[in-house]
């Protein structure tokens, strides 16, 4: 989830977003961006390339730069939140007007995409801008303040601390809530969710030498797993599938995580556990848009066009909220949740085929799949950069066939064979 919790970009004065950027001349910048020790092989770092944002990566002693799109449908590697991202091109693109982002948190925003990964960091390491940054560009953040309500007729966002405030466009990026577990014993003490970097911690050192549930093989859940097997006394996950992965990657490569983790399947057992971390997916921050004009989907998703507008005039919205057409699976509507799992792990309604590059069991491994005998979607293990080829190719809307993925030549994808 990479938009921060009830946050919002609103300008005071009337800014004529644009829908297509003109693209900028080509030019060839070099640059000394980093030391080699920097970046050990395996590895990436984004780096500044003159006015560009780069992605460096490091494979069996090669370096490649590619573009810092990640495959979560564009969005910057480093500026997970959506409403950041937006107030930055605000004043990048010269907009001058009052810009302000509000937030429940009391954190300025920060990369969430670490917290399974770096789970004891300190808060202020997880940043991705400092106060500085907000002065020195004029833009206003308030923090520990929840929108409750919005009026698109008089354009006013309530609080919930009574403050009404008016705007002249908006952009919401209130992104998702962990579910939680609906059943007895769910508000326990040692129930723990992962949402926030206190969350982090509280779950690093409760897993310390502790008997630690897991519910659920979401992506999360898996990444706390793998944080906490050399830590935990034991690592007992619970899943409702056979296999972890299995709607998202597929059974094949479901079962590789076998060989590393132990998975228990729902079977009414008791299972003796000191911490039960939960991981069973998210739920939209939309309940304070009940009740206004903008759309909504079934599942309380905001529906959105390419260029992120809501069917209310100067109302956007993006991130994890947003339910949009994608234009690689010909507009279909996706989630950002569920673009993640698209683009790296095989989409919607199902893959028909996989051309596997490598081999499972050696831990080194790139699948393509396919639909319509076309590649739409690849996973991959220690191939860096491959996956993120794909990713930009798809995103570019360039199509990669059959021929292509199942040719020796991986030259295409920066990789010697497999």
């Amino acid at each position: 989830m990479n938009s921060l919790a009830d946050q919002f970009v609103m300008s005071q004065e009337k800014a004529d977003l644009k829908a297509d950027l003109e693209e900028e001349e080509e030019e060839e910048v070099t640059d000394v961006v980093c030391a080699e020790s920097h970046l050990k092989d395996g590895e990436m770092m984004e780096v500044d390339v003159g006015r560009h944002n780069v992605l460096l990566v490091r494979c069996d002693g090669v370096y490649n730069a590619i573009s810092n799109q990640c495959t979560h449908y564009g969005a910057p590697l480093s500026k997970g939140a959506a409403s950041l991202s937006c107030a930055e091109t605000l004043r990048q693109e010269n907009y001058r007007g009052r810009i302000i982002m509000v937030s429940r948190d009391d954190l300025l925003p920060y990369d969430k995409t670490r917290l399974s990964k770096v789970m004891n960091a300190e808060s202020d390491s997880l940043l991705m801008r400092r106060m500085e940054f907000f002065h020195e560009n004029d833009i206003e953040v308030w923090l520990r303040k929840e929108a409750v309500s919005i009026d698109t007729n008089k354009k006013t966002v309530t609080f919930d601390d009574g403050l009404i405030q008016s705007y002249d466009q908006i952009l919401i990026a209130t992104g998702c809530r962990a579910k939680c577990l609906d059943c007895p014993g769910a508000d326990l003490g040692n129930v723990l969710m992962l949402e926030t970097p206190d969350d982090a911690r509280r779950i690093h050192y409760a897993c310390m030498g502790s008997r630690t549930v897991i519910v659920g093989t979401s992506f999360v859940g898996m990444e706390v797993a793998a944080y906490a097997i050399d830590m935990a006394s034991s690592i007992t996950i619970i899943a409702s599938s056979e296999l972890p992965y299995q709607k998202t990657l597929g059974p094949e490569i479901g079962k590789v995580t076998m060989m590393v983790k132990g998975v228990k399947l729902k079977s009414g057992i008791i299972i003796e556990a000191d911490v039960l971390i939960v991981g069973i997916g998210v739920n939209p921050n939309s309940g304070f848009l009940k009740g206004s004009p903008i759309s909504m989907d079934s599942k309380n998703y905001v529906i959105v066009d390419k260029y992120m507008r809501t069917n209310i005039r100067d109302v956007y919205c993006a991130g994890d909220l947003t339910s949009f057409p994608l234009k690689m699976v010909e507009g279909q509507r996706v989630t950002i949740g569920h673009w993640q799992t698209a683009q790296a792990h095989g989409y919607g309604e199902g893959y028909t085929e996989m051309v596997l590059k490598g081999q499972f069991g050696n831990m080194k491994f790139l699948a393509f799949y396919l639909k319509h005998d076309k590649v739409v979607a690849a996973a991959g293990l220690n191939v860096e950069p491959a996956v993120s080829v794909v990713a930009e190719r798809l995103a570019e809307g360039r199509v990669i066939t059959k021929a292509e993925a199942m040719s020796d030549d991986l030259s295409w994808l920066k990789l010697q064979a497999l």
